[in-house]
């Protein structure tokens, strides 16, 4: 490769888990000359930062999507420049909750190098330190730059030859807490690679009556993101919308201090639901309308007066302000089709070939983002073992992932275990990744190890109904969706998580 066309410098948007391994697969390969991480918070962790007090909450905007909640900031005509702090949301703090653990077995999640400090659930307090910590160990941290926001991204076009790679100018903007203002000012790159997350902007679905309910009652209905522990809610009647895993957590947590019985919300039923809901829980079905009286009305009719607060379990729409689509041939993120634009493996664009994303697929976690970050750097350096597609190739995977999953009605970046899926595009990303060098340049992507396909496939966080107990006969569809007669708590102390003998559907979902 001509010097003209070797991409020399690298910049990570997010240094959370993904932002991590992506900084130790580009130094890994001892080629590039310059790697920059750019961080809005001021430590690494993304998402496993906890913020004791998430207020202020926000106001509710039923059906808004990003572009409208989390928009871009206006950015001085003249660079660098220094200007009074923003004082716009921008959706920084996270949704850790006091009690919240990791879903996945700690060996499937972490990076194939180092192991959490325990598992397989760790308190949330565990990633953050791991994360911050895995920069210190790659000797990364250098490369952190902190409190730092990517505010615009914006693709050069060639002035020469059409022949050499565009680059990227990063706009930035960095609070400086001394003086009390922000300091803007402008980068160019070869590369980006996104690795910022998705949960950051809340997302709360349309519902008839929802905007005017939220006026006449502004403080009644809020998102899971600003839940922290069940003590603000001591003695009121709460209404929870989702039974995710953060819907299964709160409520189950709300029975402790809430007025009894806690009301679920449950489009269907998840798969640690039993027959009958737990003690202290009553489910219902979606809401069909709120009315100004302050009255909920349910699908079946049914309806509540008297609810205090309606908690929102419903998740986040994954947010990229600086992405300046019109600079840039488009959007980053197809918000119709709930998926990126013209992207290929959840990892590589068609469009942008030095612009890449670590950390979107609802996959196997910190482990995933491994094989992304590696098939990255490879691809970058050009050391990649095994060359991307053709363009038309990379656009029928796209359309025929996304006419799959209409048909099975699954979200686009949702990579399923059981069907096998997981392991077709973990093993695309090893092949195009190779081996390093002779002299040990670059990571190899890790082995999928027998070890850890049984923890994915037999420890649980949550006890799950079982076939054989008490509670009803079960069909066979539904002793397929269940662990076996013999599950068990292995942890008898606290019972916060069980060993099964046997795989059920979607084994991935409570990520």
């Amino acid at each position: 490769m001509s010097d003209d066309k070797r991409i020399k410098s690298v910049a990570v948007v997010g240094a959370g888990a993904a932002g991590a391994i992506t900084a130790a697969a580009l130094k890994a390969e001892n080629y590039f000359e310059r790697i920059q991480v750019y961080e809005r918070r001021e430590t690494p962790g993304g998402t496993w930062i906890f913020d004791a007090d998430p207020k202020p909450s926000l106001a509710i905007r039923p059906g808004r999507l990003p572009p409208d909640v989390d928009p871009p900031l206006e950015i001085p005509k003249e660079l660098p420049q220094i200007t009074p702090p923003n004082q716009q949301e921008r959706f920084s703090k996270t949704p850790i909750y006091n009690s919240l653990t990791t879903n996945v077995p700690d060996i499937a999640m972490c990076f194939s190098d180092r192991r959490f400090a325990y598992g397989p659930f760790a308190p949330h307090y565990v990633p953050r330190q791991y994360v911050e910590n895995y920069f210190s160990a790659h000797k990364t941290d250098d490369l952190l730059v902190l409190n730092t926001t990517v505010e615009d991204i914006t693709k050069l076009k060639p002035t020469t030859s059409q022949d050499r790679p565009e680059k990227w100018r990063l706009t930035l903007r960095k609070y400086d807490p001394a003086r009390h203002v922000d300091v803007w000012w402008q980068e160019t790159f070869d590369a980006v690679i996104l690795a910022n997350g998705h949960y950051s902007v809340p997302y709360i679905p349309h519902v008839p009556g929802l905007e005017e309910y939220t006026q006449k009652f502004p403080s009644r209905v809020q998102h899971s993101k600003y839940y922290r522990s069940p003590l603000p809610y001591a003695g009121k009647r709460v209404l929870v919308i989702g039974n995710s895993a953060s819907g299964h957590d709160v409520t189950a947590e709300l029975v402790s201090a809430a007025s009894l019985p806690v009301l679920q919300s449950r489009r269907s039923p998840s798969r640690w639901d039993g027959d009958l809901p737990p003690p202290g829980i009553s489910w219902k079905p979606v809401i069909r309308q709120f009315l100004a009286s302050g009255r909920i009305v349910f699908a079946d009719d049914t309806y509540v007066d008297d609810v205090d607060v309606v908690l929102y379990c419903t998740g986040y729409k994954p947010s990229f302000p600086f992405w300046d689509g019109e600079a840039n041939g488009g959007p980053l993120w197809d918000y119709k089709n709930d998926k990126l634009a013209r992207a290929y493996q959840h990892t590589f664009f068609r469009d942008h070939a030095t612009l890449g994303i670590v950390g979107l697929p609802r996959a196997l976690t910190f482990r995933s983002f491994e094989y992304q970050a590696i098939a990255l750097a490879r691809l970058f350096s050009g050391r990649n073992a095994a060359p991307l597609p053709s363009d038309a190739e990379q656009e029928a995977w796209e359309r025929e992932r996304l006419e799959d999953v209409r048909r099975r009605g699954t979200k686009f970046h949702d990579v399923q275990w059981e069907t096998g899926e997981t392991f077709d595009w973990l093993e695309g990303l090893f092949r195009i990744a190779g081996l390093g060098t002779l002299r040990g340049e670059g990571r190899i992507p890790p082995p999928l190890t027998e070890e850890l396909i049984w923890a994915v496939e037999h420890i649980r966080k949550y006890p799950e109904p079982g076939r054989g107990e008490e509670g009803g006969k079960k069909n066979e569809d539904e002793i397929n969706m269940t662990i076996s007669d013999k599950a068990k708590p292995v942890d008898t102390q606290d019972a916060e998580w069980v060993l099964v003998e046997r795989q059920h559907k979607d084994l991935l979902a409570f990520i």
